[in-house]
């Protein structure tokens, strides 16, 4: 083994020395030809384009520690940490196929040669979230049946409780130390195929577990490949682009946007975790500073809103000259693309943001665990309409199905006979699709419906929007996929869709208003039960603190000040009845996300 990669291969009824003396002797085992066959990777379209980029170009960089590496060292990184894995597996090419591989890794090049590893391996790479407890943790080993369990030096010891924790399969843990410099070389790679089989391999995320305990969301190669692909042709990332990578690296957003497609199209991407709005600031200015501490801009920001809110509040506490740095740093001539996703995006925050970049606006698009990115706004600015977030992507095929009537919404028929918008369910099909929720058939069949016309199975992805055409935007000058009605996305259909007297009222449109208010940092919407109404719309809010104190009569900002904030923005039925403020953050769950079913029992005890 080289220096940088001393694997510490354990199990909780072996001790290290063991271990190691077998890794030992395996080793002394294999033959030349065996060598040889473990300097590969599969003849699959990421590593193609992983051997065809310009291995001088960057294509990690650590931002604090200025530690950067280039394809030629993650290409050579990749195969070593794969023959590293084969030894797990048994020293056989195929030990690993299909087989799940959960990993502990901080945001850095290291995650990226072990993600890429695992799936030049054929297995199926499972990122764990290290802030996750570990009664957590072990709940997703023991649903997926990690066959190793692999952690940089990092997390070793967050690795051990979980193995302590009492796994009902125990793996393998594999302790990984850092790598400071990429591999000098590993001779010839090839590229080999599958031996004429399917690919097993891709990577499993785990739903936030909103609505039951979180699920396996298996997504296979090709559908990792498809999302990418789909991407690159929307978003048009290039070798050019540097990326600033903010995002946690358990969830979708910040491991297919942000790591795999940037790999796919040979872009450089450059940790910057956990977020700090200076840090950030600063890293943005850097190269229009008047005396420049980094030659190259940043060209690509996707981020979630509340990044972007931070960002937006720290700004004015920025000296001039930092102040005047990051304008040009975020201008559109600087700032190729800006985009936010996650969670729906306040109008106010997009016209702060562009008035700030001088003009640049915020790209928004839809997308979730199970299916990748599916719908987006365009490149072009006429295509970045508020509220909405665009057209499907390319090779994703998008309808909507009335939530009423369950029929299918056709083109042209978005409007009832009294002139009302419809309303109904996103579904989804195409090569971006995940292939099943882990070990459980019955959630799997479920949350897909027949396709009449013979194409296929259509995802049921539980959220609501309406359709409608929008003067300016659709003629295709983003694509040839982004044409006519957009998408407007309405909430899910279960917890986002309040009934109240007959009206619906979509609980983001009410978040979203209520965060335009000064005196709200935080705010969700929820339905209550009601006898009058069925439902009856309710706030929860944090509020500024600045702002708090600003009621009439210089009493607390309470619930009739917020009515009146909104009796101008909204129709009276989408006001809120009632208002709760708490004191502390609104609760939420480990991927972040609120769960408004508990946060009514908590809160309103209903």
């Amino acid at each position: 083994m080289s220096s940088h990669s001393l694997s510490l291969i354990l199990s909780r009824r072996s001790i290290a020395a063991s271990c190691l003396a077998r890794n030992a002797g395996f080793r002394a085992r294999l033959t030349p030809a065996s060598r040889r066959s473990l300097a590969s990777l599969p003849n699959l379209p990421l590593f193609r384009a992983l051997q065809n980029h310009d291995q001088s170009n960057l294509a990690v960089i650590h931002s604090a520690s200025s530690r950067s590496f280039t394809y030629g060292n993650l290409v050579a990184d990749v195969v070593q940490a794969k023959e590293r894995l084969a030894q797990s597996g048994g020293g056989r090419q195929d030990g690993l196929s299909g087989e799940r591989i959960a990993f502990l890794a901080e945001n850095s090049y290291d995650y990226v040669v072990t993600l890429l590893s695992i799936l030049a391996s054929d297995a199926i790479a499972l990122p764990l979230s290290p802030a996750f407890p570990t009664g957590e943790l072990k709940y997703i080993m023991d649903n997926s049946q990690a066959k190793v369990l692999l952690a940089t030096e990092k997390y070793a010891d967050k690795a051990q409780d979980v193995l302590k924790s009492g796994l009902d399969r125990e793996p393998i843990l594999d302790v990984k130390k850092k790598i400071e410099v990429g591999a000098t070389s590993v001779g010839s790679v090839t590229l080999e195929d599958l031996n004429g089989q399917q690919s097993r391999g891709g990577m499993m995320l785990y739903t936030s577990g909103t609505t039951n305990r979180p699920k396996g969301v298996l997504i296979p190669q090709s559908a990792l490949t498809a999302q990418a692909a789909s991407l690159l042709k929307a978003w048009e990332y290039t070798p050019q682009d540097r990326l600033l990578h903010l995002l946690p690296l358990h969830h979708i957003h910040g491991t297919v946007n942000a790591i795999v497609t940037p790999v796919l199209a040979g872009s450089s991407i450059e940790f910057m975790f956990p977020f700090n709005t200076d840090a950030v600031w600063k890293r943005l200015a850097a190269p229009f500073l008047p005396e420049p501490t980094s030659t190259s801009k940043i060209t690509f920001l996707t981020a979630v809103p509340t990044i972007y809110n931070r960002l937006l509040s720290s700004f004015p506490s920025l000296s001039s000259e930092t102040q005047e740095a990051a304008r040009k740093g975020i201008s559109p001539e600087n700032m190729r693309l800006n985009i936010s996703g996650s969670a729906a995006l306040p109008t106010p925050t997009k016209k702060a943001w562009q008035d700030i970049s001088h003009g640049n606006v915020l790209l928004e698009r839809y997308g979730m665990t199970e299916v990748g990115m599916a719908i987006s706004c365009g490149l072009d600015f006429a295509d970045r309409v508020d509220g909405s977030v665009g057209w499907a992507l390319p090779s994703v095929e998008a309808r909507l199905v009335d939530t009423e009537s369950n029929e299918v919404i056709k083109a042209g028929e978005e409007v009832d006979a009294d002139g009302r918008e419809r309303e109904g369910e996103i579904q989804l099909r195409g090569p971006t699709i995940f292939q099943e929720y882990w070990a459980n058939e019955t959630a799997t069949r479920e949350s897909f419906v027949p396709g009449v016309d013979g194409k296929g199975d259509w995802f049921k992805t539980g959220d609501v929007a309406t359709r409608r055409a929008v003067e300016g935007a659709g003629t295709g000058s983003s694509g040839d996929w982004a044409r006519g009605p957009m998408y407007f996305i309405q909430g899910r259909r279960s917890v986002d869709i309040i009934k109240t007297g007959g009206e619906k009222v979509s609980a983001l449109e009410v978040e979203r208003e209520l965060l335009s208010l000064p005196q709200v940092s935080e705010a969700a919407v929820v339905g209550l039960p009601s006898e009058q109404w069925g439902q009856k719309v309710a706030a929860v809010v944090v509020l500024n603190p600045e702002f708090a104190n600003t009621g009439r009569n210089g009493k607390p900002w309470g619930a009739m000040d917020m009515r009146r904030a909104l009796k101008d923005r909204l129709a009276n039925y989408k006001l809120p009845q009632e208002m709760k403020v708490l004191t502390g953050p609104i609760p939420r769950n480990a991927m972040g996300k609120v769960n408004k079913k508990t946060l009514v029992k908590e809160v309103f005890g209903a």
